[in-house]
């Protein structure tokens, strides 16, 4: 059964062009280890009209837009070694240090099984 990894990203508008410069090199760097799939997009019509909206849900502050990221993997076992790879990749590591395009504090993350492919 395949499994995604799901993120919700607040980041500053101005900010996005090097959030993409530095979501293609990590994208590259996931499949590489294994990963299916890597997606991100930018929030572009965040005004929903019933439950809970993106702006409210990843509490956006002014000026900001939410980033929709996911990663395919062929399971859950798959994503765990593609994950230990990841983490042990220097290359990661040293996007990660210094100044972030984004609040990593606030970032939203999980994992889930995919149920339904229609």
């Amino acid at each position: 059964m395949r499994y995604v990894d799901g993120f919700v990203i607040p980041v500053p508008k101005k900010n996005i062009p090097a959030y993409l410069r530095l979501a293609t090199k990590a994208g590259a760097i996931w499949r590489e280890h294994g990963a299916v799939e890597y997606r991100e997009a930018v929030g572009d019509d965040l005004k929903g009209s019933f439950g809970l909206p993106f702006p409210r849900l990843a509490k956006l502050k002014r000026g900001e837009t939410c980033v929709f990221s996911w990663v395919v993997y062929r399971s859950r076992a798959h994503r765990d070694r593609v994950n230990a790879k990841i983490m042990k990749d220097p290359r990661i590591a040293s996007m990660m240090r210094g100044k972030t395009p984004f609040d990593p504090k606030r970032m939203s993350y999980g994992g889930f099984e995919i149920r339904v492919e229609a």
